[in-house]
């Protein structure tokens, strides 16, 4: 389950992030298909942005959407308020992207598409992050060493009755807890971290909805930049009047431009989204892995009884071994797990905490409180929103502008969530080729690492053979 829920997961995402790149670019086509074709450049770098965002390169959220409008005015410009002009100088064009912040030309779509995007992206890139922290404390504490003193402990424990002629004696169980509550101190320190760490993944996870879930906000994200659009042309007039005044002396200097066929690019094949199970979302796929997570928060603390019930040990503590003779009933030591509440065990001394263990302690705080640090909202009963979460919500889209919706021929028949299933199956079309080209680009330029893990058989809950691959290394060969 641990072993491949961060590339599941990462994989997922880059299938969100491509087809809202794809409805980004239906949109252009079906509405402003003379734009389309120079609109394909901005926004494929917009979204080779948010991919490279979400695998943790350092680009700022705001920075990229900003960037989008910036490019994107001059074009708007060209088509929508000023159609049939050359294309604009490159004095022009920067006067252009200058006054589109000066004047608000989109209105307050950029900064609500900043928020959206900003909120959802931050969310799904800790949830990676805190996925494959997990997968690291579960290689790290089962590939784990352990003392020459546990390793004592444990052949006194299974073979030394062999050389009194007990061929047939068997340890006692509570003799065995102790035996492995001193073997596991040092991992079983982690256990309050481990519990804390997935009731904050959890809590993690409920919260990403709305504004909050990245499947829901991208997947909606072209009807934002077409309300954009739309609020540009609205107020043409007044936009058109202000840019000559700010641009006028810019404007003498034009270029023409080749002249795009306005079909060149017009994608033939109509995108759709097949109906949807809810229960296929990636919503669900994230709420399923945290209830199977759920149920091994004691994974930790739970090891020496586990191991010690599916040994040979005798349950009931009578006509066992205790590690010198065979004794009528063994009286098990109150010890508590860790290494610090070892100093009264008798059967392992504990020298002190592994630096391995101190690192991963290290490292789950530190996740611990970038989890706690995300503020998300918590699921309550359904009241009427505020304002501010309806312009969150809605993106600052009403009914006139018609950005969340087709209209007439050629409608855009998208959802905001998207099957993932092993066996989903997607085109790539020419934007999905180039895009691709262009993130691979990006992350060598930048020299991004594409998180990814190659985990051994990392179990989240022991089967009966655990006890054995625990025991054996220790008896095979011992830490020096």
């Amino acid at each position: 389950m641990w072993a491949e829920s961060p590339e599941v997961f990462e994989e997922a995402f880059e299938i969100v992030v491509r087809h809202a790149r794809n409805f980004t670019n239906s949109m252009f086509r079906t509405y402003y298909q003379s734009m389309g074709p120079r609109a394909l450049k901005f926004v494929g770098e917009l979204f080779t942005d948010i991919s490279l965002y979400i695998l943790g390169s350092d680009i700022s959220v705001n920075d990229m959407i900003n960037e989008f409008f910036d490019s994107l005015f001059p074009l708007v410009y060209s088509h929508l308020i000023n159609p049939g002009s050359p294309d604009p100088s490159v004095e022009m064009t920067e006067c252009l992207r200058a006054a589109r912040r000066e004047l608000k030309v989109f209105g307050s779509y950029p900064k609500t598409m900043m928020t959206q995007v900003s909120k959802s992206l931050q969310a799904t890139r800790v949830f990676l992050q805190a996925l494959n922290l997990g997968i690291e404390v579960i290689n790290t504490t089962e590939h784990l060493k352990f003392s020459k003193e546990c390793g004592r402990a444990l052949l006194r424990m299974w073979y030394c009755s062999h050389c009194q002629g007990l061929l047939l004696a068997k340890p006692c169980a509570g003799y065995c807890g102790a035996v492995m509550q001193g073997c596991l101190a040092g991992v079983l320190d982690i256990h309050h971290l481990w519990k804390e760490y997935l009731g904050a993944l959890e809590g993690l996870t409920r919260g990403m909805r709305g504004i909050y879930d990245m499947e829901h906000v991208l997947l909606s994200l072209f009807s934002v930049v077409r309300g954009a659009v739309v609020h540009v042309h609205k107020n043409e007039g007044k936009l058109s009047a202000a840019i000559s005044r700010l641009c006028g002396h810019a404007q003498q200097r034009q270029v023409r431009s080749a002249n795009y066929p306005e079909d060149l690019f017009i994608d033939k094949k109509v995108l759709r989204v097949t109906h949807i199970e809810q229960e296929e979302t990636l919503s669900s796929r994230r709420r399923e892995l945290i209830a199977k997570l759920k149920s091994h928060s004691s994974f930790y603390s739970s090891l020496p009884e586990y191991i010690c019930s599916h040994s040979s040990a005798v349950q009931n503590d009578t006509l066992c071994w205790n590690g010198q003779e065979v004794v009528e009933r063994y009286s098990p030591q109150i010890t508590r797990n860790g290494a610090k509440a070892q100093a009264g065990n008798h059967e392992v001394k504990v020298k002190g905490p592994e630096p391995v263990i101190s690192q991963i302690i290290d490292k789950l705080k530190h996740i611990n409180q970038l989890l706690r640090g995300m503020t998300l909202p918590r699921r309550k009963a359904p009241e009427k929103p505020t304002e501010e979460e309806e312009e969150e919500e809605s993106g600052d889209c009403d009914d006139e502008d018609e950005c969340g919706r087709g209209s007439g021929d050629g409608e855009l028949p998208v959802r905001n969530q998207l099957r993932f299933l092993a066996e989903l199956a997607y085109d790539l079309d020419m934007d999905d080729i180039s895009a691709n080209k262009q993130l691979l680009n990006q992350q060598s330029k930048d020299g991004v690492a594409v998180p990814s893990s190659h985990p051994g058989s990392a179990a989240t809950h022991p089967s009966p053979a655990a006890g054995i691959a625990l025991v054996l290394p220790l008896l095979l060969g011992l830490q020096p």
